[in-house]
């Protein structure tokens, strides 16, 4: 009893210590939000950056609306820590992939940020039927070449995706003249965003009004976009090692069905696991292909993965 009063009592007096100094705290100064201390455990207002852009298109950072739609994106990704740590991740598997296939296309390397927040870098499905990292309606697959059907679903084939992407994106410039009304159209479709742009008479997307997704949309592009550039301002710190990485591979040109790729995957020293985690493109248990079209399977080089008997 007495030992239980003693500690009673000490956290009495903690508690009320705690509520003085919360009651004599003078506000904040400037020199709290100094930039090495946004990765302190506290949470801090974000500073928002003097200048933004996207594919050097500058944001008018100056208009108080795109300031606070901009800050409430910094705030957001910023202190979802969980997230922003398996996005930089999973971007050091996915942007080396990605960023050569842009290069190619002229698309500024920016555009790999529109595939952060559309997917996370995971092959995932939407509610509407979008599917992989850059989230592809099956019309749109097909009109800019990929294969879908429920046997083949090239939306799953990074490389190949990403050139659909590519050549989407290219189409909206042309369209509208600036990469960031081709982001928006990304997200609300280009009929979409040309409708708004007349109804509202005006000529840019930082004047539209827009619904809750396509109206956060550029902003949540620019967020990921500044924290991914700056990671340690912005309170993430890791380690080369803890990142994800490509595992070396090679690639294996069929023109023929693949009855059993469970038996195809052993005779290449793999199993079927490892072939769909390679080959997530791959949607059923075997290759059809009555056309005898080419396609290129990707085996891993041996010693990287556990291989069970």
């Amino acid at each position: 009893m007495k030992t239980a009063y003693k500690i009673s009592f000490g956290i009495l007096l903690i508690a009320i210590s705690g509520l003085l100094v919360f009651a004599v705290q003078e506000a904040p100064t400037d020199d709290i939000f100094s930039a090495k201390r946004i990765n302190d455990y506290n949470i801090y207002a974000i500073p928002m950056p003097e200048k933004l852009d996207f594919a050097g298109e500058e944001v008018p950072l100056n208009d108080p609306d795109i300031r606070e739609r901009m800050d409430r994106e910094l705030l957001v990704n910023t202190y979802w820590q969980s997230n922003g740590l398996l996005m930089f991740k999973r971007a050091n598997k996915a942007f080396p992939v990605m960023e050569p296939i842009l290069k190619k296309y002229g698309i500024p390397d920016d555009f790999k940020y529109l595939a952060v927040i559309e997917s996370g870098l995971l092959n995932v499905v939407s509610p509407a039927g979008a599917r992989g990292i850059w989230q592809i309606m099956p019309k749109t697959a097909k009109e800019f070449g990929l294969e879908v059907n429920e046997n083949v679903d090239e939306r799953y084939d990074l490389e190949k995706a990403t050139e659909a992407a590519c050549k989407y994106i290219l189409a909206s410039k042309q369209q509208f003249g600036t990469w960031t009304e081709a982001a928006a159209a990304y997200n609300a479709g280009n009929t979409g965003i040309s409708r708004r742009l007349g109804e509202q008479r005006v000529e840019n997307y930082y004047d539209l009004l827009l619904g809750e997704e396509t109206g956060r949309y550029v902003f949540r592009i620019l967020a990921l976009k500044e924290i991914m550039s700056n990671p340690v301002l912005y309170g993430f710190n890791f380690r080369e090692k803890d990142l994800y990485t490509l595992v070396p591979s090679y690639k294996i040109e069929v023109d023929s069905a693949i009855t059993d790729l469970s038996a195809f995957a052993l005779q290449n020293g793999i199993n079927y696991k490892i072939l769909k985690i390679h080959n997530p493109w791959l949607r059923e248990a075997k290759l059809n292909n009555k056309s005898r079209k080419k396609y290129n399977i990707e085996i891993p080089e041996k010693g990287h993965y556990r291989i069970g008997k």
